[in-house]
């Protein structure tokens, strides 16, 4: 079973044309989670809770060095000043995305007086996230 270093791992920000690394990017956390809808009923076994899975959403937080030539970085705050929101995806080594549409929902820069400028990002997808593996790009 290989194991993977988080430093192989990018976030991609989409334009128009293609996907741009998000430079500096130091870290990023992919988050899913499903509501639960309670089935449990009177014919329910052994006074157990029954449960199905309701609606789904995702978002990724991520934060990073500040480099003020970065391409995706200006795509991002030009999507952030105009109220639109992003494609992104998060790539694996094995060419593995997770890629959606989401919203921009925090934007922010920190610039401490003896330190790296550094930013942070907060996106909550808007629709599915997808998985899309590297064979499946290759024979599309």
């Amino acid at each position: 079973m290989a194991k993977i270093s988080g430093m192989k791992v990018k976030l991609f920000i989409k334009d128009a044309a293609t996907g741009k690394i998000l430079a500096g990017q130091r870290n990023a956390t992919l988050n899913r989670s499903a509501e639960t809808i309670d089935s449990t009923s009177k014919d329910t076994e052994g006074f157990w809770k029954e449960s199905i899975a309701g609606f789904k959403e995702w978002s990724i937080d991520s934060d990073g060095a500040f480099i003020e030539t970065d391409e995706a970085y200006a795509v991002l705050e030009s999507a952030y000043l105009n109220s639109e929101n992003v494609d992104v995806y998060l790539e694996f080594p094995s060419g593995r995305k997770y890629e959606g549409n989401a919203t921009i929902t925090d934007f922010s820069l920190e610039v401490p007086y003896d330190d790296l400028v550094t930013w942070s990002l907060a996106l909550q997808g808007s629709g599915a996230l997808t998985k899309v593996e590297a064979e499946d790009e290759a024979g599309a």
